[in-house]
């Protein structure tokens, strides 16, 4: 059974993290990419830091292990920073529908690093179906122009680098094996990631002056630092130690269709028929890995065992039962 603690931070990292390739094409007209995300990691940090400052004991707040180190070292290098200068550099030469889609092979490439690094996390041949589904159902979803897809090449090998960097980072959180709260780890990873974008950023040249700091790059800085950023993480984060790397991972595949959800909502913009067929499409497919952990002939057989009780409670447990031909 799912937890409604799951579905919460399933729903709020899907909703949030739903609004970053939008967010982060529209903060790229005026901030070098580089930069921008160094920024959005610098606001997250100081965010979350203060939370967890607030909220959590020294106790509760110290690093104490080798694994407590090496998962906070996987969280600000792999799943947060690399992935994101990779996104954010890729969005450069791609549109937020071809980055949508590019990034949602993430689920599809934890089960790999998973089934090196990690013993307890398997994907099953009705897992993998179900993945394919909902893959082909984000490409409906997203339905970008099949010339797009085709050009702008190193745009798109840039995002897959982003997407294959989260799904390694998620897998070596896990493999790490440490003790901090999903909130604590993640308050110690971001200055992590912060420094090392900035470091990206001064070392490819990137100038503070080159940004152009209008109202919609303040409002879409703010938007990827606190939403998609502080809280979006807490959610995720806290989603991947409940329920491991590749159930996680999921939300990916939701984030495009909370996208266009977003647009016909705030924006006006049309959902096409294929657009519906899509979300039909990742509904069968998250309904096929819903259902691989269901022992069917278990289910029957409890049930059964359920019956015969009630019938001996009854007093017809020695009744004849169906009907005998003459």
């Amino acid at each position: 059974m799912i937890s409604r603690r799951t579905l919460a931070f399933g729903a709020v990292a899907s909703v949030l993290f739903g609004g970053t390739f939008v967010g982060a094409k529209a903060g790229l007209s005026y901030l070098p990419p580089l930069l921008f995300v160094a920024l959005r990691f610098d606001i997250a940090a100081v965010a979350l830091l203060g939370y967890v400052a607030v909220t959590r004991s020294r106790a509760d707040l110290l690093p104490r292990t080798r694994g407590d180190v090496l998962a906070i070292l996987s969280t600000g290098l792999f799943a947060l920073g690399l992935a994101n200068a990779l996104i954010f550099v890729g969005q450069q030469s791609a549109t937020s529908a071809v980055a949508a889609i590019v990034f949602s092979l993430n689920p599809i490439l934890t089960p790999v690093f998973a089934a090196i690094l990690l013993s307890d996390e398997r994907l099953s041949a009705r897992g993998g179906l179900g993945m394919v589904v909902g893959l082909l159902g984000v490409g409906l979803v997203v339905s970008p122009d099949p010339a797009m897809l085709l050009s702008g090449g190193i745009g798109k090998l840039v995002l897959f680098a982003g997407a294959t960097s989260a799904a390694l980072g998620s897998v070596l959180i896990r493999w790490s094996d440490g003790g901090l709260s999903s909130t604590v780890r993640t308050a110690w990873a971001l200055p992590v990631a912060a420094a090392l974008c900035h470091a990206l950023s001064v070392g490819t040249g990137e100038s503070v002056a080159a940004a152009v700091w209008s109202p919609t790059a303040i409002a879409a800085l703010l938007y990827v630092g606190i939403f998609a950023g502080a809280i979006a993480y807490i959610a995720y984060f806290g989603l991947l130690d409940t329920t491991g790397a590749i159930r996680a991972n999921l939300v990916f595949y939701v984030v495009p269709v909370v996208s266009t959800l977003g647009g016909w909502a705030l924006l006006g913009e049309a959902i096409t028929p294929t657009a519906v067929a899509g979300f039909l499409t990742i509904f069968a497919g998250f309904a096929v890995l819903g259902t691989e952990s269901v022992d069917l002939r278990g289910l029957l057989s409890d049930r059964t065992e359920d019956a015969d009780a009630v019938a001996d409670s009854l007093g017809f447990a020695d009744e004849p039962r169906g009907f005998e031909s003459d």
